[in-house]
């Protein structure tokens, strides 16, 4: 009786599980103001100099903005996920408070931009211009922020708080560990 009971809960679980899949998939994207690359509205309506627009709380998801003019435009709150501003200017920008998520700045002028708040797990910032940018509270991987720091200097550097970054450090201990007593 009891494996019964566990088989009908199992297979109720699944059923669960399919119809949250199935409602999911008929009802179409919520946001609107979302930029998908298979829209081709999005994609044409998109000019290719943005340069000083007023772009807060816009969705670029999956985006190519690859050499795009974004200089001084304000994209506070924003929303940027596995998309590419490799080659971007962002000189100027306001990119405080955005999420990027999985996005390339690589190459990318991002010269006195404001980062302030940004979320930006698993973004890349290879050969970034970063002279001038306030990262202030924003969130980004160690490996980045290492990255990062290397080449930081004066405000950007106190905003990414790189003189704290060595100092945080704890290096192994040469006696013997208390959380795996078979090595050292």
């Amino acid at each position: 009786m009891a494996s019964i009971i566990s088989s009908l809960k199992r297979s109720f679980s699944k059923l669960l599980i399919l119809l949250a899949v199935i409602v999911g998939l008929t009802v179409s994207p919520f946001a609107a103001d979302a930029l998908y690359p298979s829209d081709p509205s999005s994609v044409d309506g998109l000019d290719t100099s943005l340069h000083g627009q007023n772009l807060q709380n816009t969705e670029y998801v999956k985006y190519d903005l690859s050499g795009r003019d974004l200089g001084d435009a304000d994209l506070s709150g924003s929303y940027f996920s596995v998309s590419n501003l490799q080659k971007a200017n962002l000189s100027g920008a306001n990119m405080q408070n955005v999420i990027a998520y999985a996005t390339r700045f690589d190459n990318a002028d991002l010269s006195n931009a404001n980062f302030t708040g940004a979320d930006l797990l698993k973004s890349y910032f290879n050969g970034a211009v970063i002279d001038g940018t306030n990262f202030t509270d924003a969130v980004l991987d160690l490996p980045q922020l290492k990255s990062l720091c290397e080449r930081a200097t004066g405000q950007t550097a106190e905003s990414l708080k790189c003189s704290e970054l060595n100092q945080s450090y704890v290096p192994a201990s040469k006696e013997r560990n208390a959380f795996n007593p078979n090595m050292g």
